[in-house]
């Protein structure tokens, strides 16, 4: 099966040239950069995604515009309230702080009210409408909201880019395949006169074949693995530089799963470009005849 990995010397002199002169080494080495950046990229936003929606998905909040001068009873009758597991009020030193990224130090100002804000969590499954009977008793005009609603729009844009990266990943693989078909055919138009002098002497299309097949998966793997090295230092310099996404994703990162997959890539590439250059290569061959 793997028979044509193995090469005679003669064999391998029939084509000539070095062997990694011509353009499929290089494109490949761009290709497998590309898919690696963007494939890191769409499994890193896959992890944020499911981190962020598994961390609130049973979180809610509990808002009262203009603060509560009894937030204390509020925050104990959310927390008695049957399928709450736990609740914390947000401090308003805390509230304002956040607003003054946006007011500056406007949002100090006592004259600018700030909501009274109480976030908890309740069992899956749980009705919402007994623990809001509870709190308009405490706090009439309180709202509750689920923090699913309000960064759903976050969650889906999240899942776009999610599908996007790998619909860039598809691509690119179809234009490496492209690539490899254009190098096969060239390395015929190049060798014609070598392969009709093989066929004079009773070479096989199958012999002539394995030694392009051959010659091209060479290329594609020393492409594929010089770009995927590429990419993780590149990667890896993002991730060093960017210790700040941890807060935003909620620490999420590449999982072991992720990072066997991505080294798994440029082997598969490779094995793409093989299978796509002995294809291309015989159907050549049977059109010549």
């Amino acid at each position: 099966m793997f028979d044509w990995l193995f090469a005679s010397q003669a064999e391998r002199r029939l084509l000539g040239g070095g062997r990694l002169r011509g353009p499929t080494a290089w494109v490949v080495a761009i290709m497998s950069f590309s898919i690696m950046v963007i494939a890191a990229a769409g499994l890193a936003l896959a992890n944020t995604a499911g981190t962020l929606s598994g961390a609130i998905e049973a979180r809610y909040a509990v808002e009262v515009p203009g603060g509560s001068p009894n937030l204390a009873n509020t925050l104990e009758a959310v927390r008695q309230s049957p399928g709450v597991t736990s609740a914390q009020a947000v401090p308003e030193s805390e509230m304002r702080k956040t607003l003054e990224r946006w007011l500056g130090e406007a949002a100090q100002s006592r004259d600018l009210p700030v909501p009274a804000l109480i976030n908890f969590d309740v069992r899956p499954g749980f009705d919402i409408s007994a623990i809001q009977q509870r709190v308009q008793a405490t706090a009439p005009g309180a709202t509750i909201t689920a923090h699913q609603e309000a960064v759903g729009p976050l969650l889906r844009s999240l899942r776009l880019l999610q599908w996007v990266a790998f619909g860039l990943v598809l691509l690119l693989s179809v234009a490496a395949c492209a690539a490899v078909v254009l190098a096969a055919r060239g390395a015929l138009d190049t060798h014609r006169f070598t392969i009709e002098v093989m066929h004079g002497i009773g070479a096989t299309d199958g012999q002539v074949t394995n030694l392009f097949q051959r010659k091209i998966a060479i290329d594609a793997l020393v492409g594929s693995l010089a770009g995927a090295v590429a990419a993780a230092l590149v990667l890896l310099g993002l991730t060093a530089g960017a210790s700040f996404a941890g807060e935003l994703t909620g620490g999420a990162t590449l999982s072991a799963g992720n990072l066997i997959l991505l080294a798994l890539l440029p082997i598969a590439l490779t094995a793409l470009a093989t299978w796509v250059a002995r294809t291309a290569v015989l159907a050549a061959l049977r059109q010549a005849l």
